[in-house]
């Protein structure tokens, strides 16, 4: 098997813009209502657009801070689903109304991602630092709903919201939601203060191995993708195994669409206000930046990119573990824990094979 990974562009998240309405405590980016200077004007937004489809035609979310600040967001979106890309945007919901939705819909954006991360607005409110928050994030998606918007529910989950996991579920389900993706806690950015509530490794095995039966027990209602989480992938191949080994038929488990744990810089790649690429939002390491040289030219060349194709970088138990292709550890909280994005991933209880058999 070859050690490296042919990159396939599926999936672009563009920060294009930082400023945000809402003072969330989880925010890798940090962000604040205030105007960020360097931000990619709509010419060179276009101009990207262009550069990204040169490499191929991967999803383009349209994410922040929060999208809808800037004036020209359906512009943008129009530009990029007019050249054949499906565009998505990722919001905090609370801006959205009728008027916007219809723009929306007419721009081409065919699904929001609207986070909510309890199910009470008393705690929505307090993690996203403003009153009403929970209240306008569920009037928001109402109104992407009426215009014939797909809406998928977006999860940072720590300590703090774990135990509200089955009623995030049942509140996306009452929402109308597609898709829930509980995005595992990376502590970057403001990010950094909520590390004494992320999960322990052992929790988190737990969060994925309940994701897994309730896709099982969902099946079409509801499409499950943890975020931040590649260990699902060798959760899923795990509990299939397990299902085969009891003559079961493995329920559908919502694989089918995803390719990769870790896709940082062979499938994705995060854009950010200012047309810094990297391997994903949390990955704070700069692989190029549009304002200087192409999207392709970073895509194929950059060193960085190189590095997290080359599977046999890997360090550590990631190094030599049997699930290293379709897992890969996260390379963010690797970097964040180690200063090291080649090293092996903290949040992993696995014990590869090869050391269990060393003697």
């Amino acid at each position: 098997m070859p050690a490296s990974i042919t990159p396939r562009l599926q999936l672009v998240a563009w920060e294009i813009t930082r400023s945000c309405n809402l003072y969330c405590a989880h925010c890798r980016a940090s962000s604040t209502d205030e105007s960020y200077k360097g931000e990619l004007s709509t010419e060179e937004c276009l101009h990207l657009i262009d550069g990204i489809l040169e490499v191929g035609k991967p999803i383009l979310i349209l994410t922040g801070g929060e999208p809808l600040l800037r004036d020209d967001i359906f512009q943008v979106a129009q530009y990029a689903t007019a050249q054949g890309m499906r565009v998505v945007l990722g919001t905090n919901g609370t801006l959205i109304t009728r008027e916007i939705a219809a723009r929306l819909k007419e721009s081409g954006v065919s699904r929001v991602g609207v986070s909510l991360d309890f199910p009470t607005p008393e705690l929505q409110d307090k993690f996203r630092g403003k009153s009403g928050a929970f209240e306008a994030a569920l009037g928001g998606i109402r109104e992407a709903r009426h215009v014939g918007i797909e809406v998928q529910i977006n999860s940072t989950i720590t300590k703090l919201n774990s135990q509200y996991l089955g009623d995030l579920l049942n509140l996306a389900l009452e929402a109308g939601a597609v898709a829930l993706h509980p995005f595992m806690l990376v502590p970057t950015g403001r990010g950094k203060g909520l590390k004494s509530v992320e999960l322990t490794p052992q929790e988190y095995e737990q969060v994925l191995n309940w994701i897994y039966d309730k896709q099982a027990e969902l099946g079409d209602r509801m499409f499950f993708k943890p975020t931040d989480a590649p260990q699902y992938f060798r959760v899923v191949m795990q509990r299939d195994m397990e299902l085969r080994q009891e003559q079961r038929t493995s329920a559908g488990n919502g694989m089918s669409s995803l390719t990769r744990g870790c896709l940082a810089g062979t499938g994705f790649c995060f854009i950010s206000h200012r047309g810094r690429v990297q391997g994903c939002g949390y990955l704070d390491i700069e692989a190029g930046n549009v304002k200087r040289e192409s999207f392709a030219e970073i895509w194929f060349n950059s060193p960085l990119f190189r590095d997290l194709r080359d599977l046999s970088n890997l360090k550590g138990k990631c190094g030599i573990c049997e699930y290293k292709r379709v897992c890969g550890g996260c390379r963010a909280r690797a970097y964040e824990a180690t200063g090291d994005y080649l090293e092996s991933e903290p949040y992993c209880v696995y014990e590869p094979a090869a050391l269990s058999t060393s003697p």
